[in-house]
């Protein structure tokens, strides 16, 4: 009976459940509507949920197969907290419930993309194959080598009119050495991304609440993560990098400072700002958009570099950030099609199309490559053979 306890799911199975999405007793309670005793209870094993309340566990709140919870033990799985080293341990445990699942979907892409292709790389040149970067050699040097790999000439990036076309072929150009590039609205809108290493197959997961230059460098910043081989979770506020031990706060510092070298070749930067004043405080709202706009870069990272070379202070960049941040406005949420296939890597979801035309996979396992259910297959279909956007 439905009424009745659901009899055979082991009391760890629903604490692992649990844990696994970063969610308390209290939280799991307040979203069913039941005391937290009574969930304590299950995960203590002495009492079980009824069978619609475990439906509402699996589907609603874990977001997991209802055949996981008869399981005879939880399957292996990778928290966050052991996953990642660049997030101080106190930030990982606020990590909400939707970043858990983003993860996890990551996760899911990146099986995927072994079925799909075999666990090899369709791509000839990988640039982590080519390239390896060190904290402890030249930024400036490493820096130019991704830019000579990604083929992007600073008269390229200069050329480009808009934040959107800069994301869309930077993104492109990393997908073209190999990295797969996924995105998504997080609800945790602090965080801006984040890498899982894989010998053959790694993956950036970019937010997509944030701005297109935001976006721009998180991905530079994931790059680098992925090309020293370490997996990386980043925060859009860089103060959590002061949190970490000196060995994870020096690498993010050199993650932070290839991106902005990779996007602002210093040489350039030094020549463009010798019309600003001395006192970089004084310069105006449009010197510092004019230089943002040439590299297609935010406010933030133009004051960031002046902060690096010791010309602003930190209070003063701090200040002005959260000036700018509290300037930005929320654009509308546009065609479902167009987003979905902005958010996909383009070359997995191409091939899951491919696969699909050539009867190599049926239109329920496309579908579910592609995180849709059946009938949105075909309108998802047709934006992808149209080219992704940024």
């Amino acid at each position: 009976m439905k009424r009745e306890p659901v009899a055979g799911v082991q009391p760890e199975i629903f604490r692992w459940a649990r844990k696994t999405v970063g969610l308390s007793v209290a939280d799991v309670a307040q979203m069913l509507k039941r005391p937290p005793e009574e969930i304590e209870a299950w995960e203590s094993g002495e009492d079980a949920p009824t069978y619609s309340q475990l439906e509402k566990l699996a589907y609603q709140i874990y977001k997991r197969p209802l055949a996981v919870f008869f399981l005879p033990s939880p399957p292996e799985e990778v928290m966050p907290q052991r996953e990642f080293r660049t997030l101080p341990d106190a930030d990982l445990q606020t990590l909400s419930r939707d970043t858990y699942l983003h993860i996890r979907r990551a996760h899911a892409y990146q099986i995927a993309l072994k079925e799909l292709f075999d666990s090899r790389n369709p791509v000839d040149r990988c640039i982590w194959q080519s390239l390896t970067l060190s904290p402890s050699k030249s930024v400036t040097e490493q820096a130019s080598s991704i830019r000579d790999f990604l083929g992007i000439t600073l008269e390229d990036q200069v050329a480009w009119k808009s934040d959107e076309v800069a994301l869309k072929k930077w993104r492109q150009s990393i997908e073209d050495s190999g990295v797969f590039v996924f995105k998504s609205a997080f609800k945790q809108e602090d965080i801006s991304g984040f890498c899982l290493m894989d010998e053959h197959l790694p993956v950036v997961y970019l937010n997509n609440s944030t701005s297109k230059t935001r976006q721009i460098f998180s991905l530079l910043h994931e790059l680098a993560h992925l090309l020293i081989g370490m997996n990386g979770l980043s925060k859009f506020d860089t103060r959590y990098i002061d949190r970490l031990p000196q060995a994870e706060k020096k690498i993010e510092q050199f993650c932070n400072a290839i991106a902005a070298e990779v996007l602002i070749p210093g040489a350039d930067f030094l020549q463009q700002v010798e019309l600003f004043p001395a006192a970089i405080e004084h310069a105006s709202e449009e010197q510092f958009s004019s230089l943002a706009a040439r590299y297609g870069v935010s406010r933030e990272a133009v004051l960031r570099r002046f902060l690096d070379q010791g010309r602003v202070s930190k209070a003063f960049y701090e200040d002005k950030a959260k000036f700018w941040t509290a300037q930005k406005t929320k654009s509308g949420g546009g065609s479902w099609y167009l987003n979905q296939g902005a958010y996909l890597s383009d070359r997995f979801a191409k091939e899951v199309v491919g696969r699909h035309y050539r009867h190599q996979i049926t239109l329920e396992q496309a579908a579910d490559f592609l995180g849709v259910k059946p009938k949105l297959f075909a309108g998802l279909e047709q934006r992808i053979l149209q080219g992704a956007g940024s």
